[in-house]
């Protein structure tokens, strides 16, 4: 008995451990039940490591068969040895450039020599090359011949691309303002002539300025016209009508350009009693 192997997993050992024991405790199932829960786990686990191995295979059964690489056939081209050169065939004839407009008198450059050395040749005078171009041999000219200009053409000068100056300035600091051709009495009196009384004003008896904002272009026009303080009953309606059709003003210099400005200005409405 004592020399043998004694596994108190058993359920018999089990039973004799717990004896007069309180078996309901939660120790004696927990014990009653490890070698299962001991088999189920290392079933799981294993299921789980074959499962986790085997999943790129699994994911491509499900995507379909990887493409099949093909095969890069390499084939050896053999070169044909060129044919051999017969010695007795001429070479072919070099290629004369055609002859010049100009006559062409042989002017190299000078190249300093022994005195055993230098021929005796008669020198190029300034007269030989005032009827005759400088080059490396003497040509005769050819009169209808096309001239043939061997340096590459250049771009020439290239300017600068010019850049407009749309900055709209503003009137306080500039200078020179943009004005009404005349002067500001002129345009009061422009606007008194020309100005309309709302009879919606006139019966509400609305009386007073409205502040408008506009832009003086650099050819004189008026754009972006705004109302910046309203009077109502149709008088701010009116005055953009009356700016709208005003003559073109004259612009604004900065840095001696014309230049875009923004203008401010009020236009009154006031009933005669």
């Amino acid at each position: 008995m004592l020399g043998s192997k004694i596994d108190l997993l058993k359920r018999d050992w089990l039973d004799v451990v717990f004896a007069n024991k309180n078996k309901s405790y939660g120790a004696y199932e927990l014990r009653q039940k490890s070698a299962s829960n001991t088999t189920k786990s290392l079933l799981i686990a294993s299921t789980a490591f074959v499962l986790l191995f085997l999943s790129p295979k699994i994911v491509d059964l499900f995507k379909g068969a990887a493409p099949v690489e093909e095969e890069v056939k390499q084939v050896e081209v053999i070169m044909q040895p060129p044919p051999p050169v017969n010695p007795e065939t001429p070479p072919p004839p070099p290629v004369q450039p055609p002859p010049p407009k100009q006559d062409q008198v042989k002017f190299p450059p000078p190249v300093v020599k022994p005195d055993e050395l230098v021929r005796d040749e008669e020198p190029v005078t300034i007269e030989d090359l005032k009827k005759a171009d400088p080059g490396q041999k003497t040509i005769a000219g050819d009169p209808d011949a096309d001239i043939v200009i061997t340096t590459a053409a250049g771009d020439g000068p290239k300017q600068a691309a010019v850049v407009e100056d749309t900055k709209v300035y503003d009137f306080t600091s500039l200078e020179k303002n943009p004005e009404y051709p005349g002067g500001i009495e002129k345009f009061y009196a422009y606007v008194q002539k020309t100005v309309k009384y709302p009879q919606m004003a006139q019966d509400a008896n609305i009386q007073g300025k409205v502040l408008l904002s506009f832009v003086v272009e650099k050819d004189g026009s008026l754009t972006d016209i705004k109302v910046d303080r309203k009077l109502g009953g149709g008088t701010d309606e009116e005055a953009m009508r009356v700016l709208r059709n005003s003559i073109k003003w004259i612009p604004g210099i900065q840095n001696g350009k014309k230049v875009r400005v923004k203008y401010n200005i009020p236009i009154s409405f006031t009933l005669s009693q």
